[in-house]
């Protein structure tokens, strides 16, 4: 992941000096802030695009959902999964559908509507 975000921002930057990037880390990926700042650090330096860690600012994107049978929204926080559920669907997001329902009805017919994936919210160049 770390590796597309550099190459995205290298090419938004043209050649310019990156100044400051803030990033959203969906809460179903639960990625590491540090181990993907430093990941980005070395990618960008390697593509040219050094851009200091103190410059790159993360934002935690939570996980909600909306049952696609009686309406109902809600957040990954009003269920309660252990450890080992949250690291499966930490690999593969798509099995939040195995281990979640909608608190309201039960139903496992329901859509993510946030906190999927890494997003470049904004790039901000010199």
């Amino acid at each position: 992941m770390a590796e597309g975000v550099a190459r995205y921002l290298c090419s938004v930057a043209g050649g310019r000096k990156l100044k400051s990037v803030k990033i959203g880390l969906g809460e179903l990926q639960s990625i590491d802030e540090e181990v993907f700042r430093f990941a980005l650090a070395e990618l960008l330096r390697v593509e040219g695009c050094e851009l200091s860690e103190d410059s790159v600012v993360f934002v935690r994107k939570p996980a909600a959902f909306q049952c696609r049978k009686c309406g109902y929204s809600w957040t990954l926080n009003e269920v309660g999964l252990n450890d080992e559920e949250r690291e499966a669907i930490h690999f593969i997001p798509e099995v939040v559908h195995a281990y979640v329902s909608c608190p309201a009805c039960g139903s496992r017919d329901f859509d993510v509507v946030g906190g999927r994936g890494v997003e470049v919210v904004e790039v901000v160049v010199e």
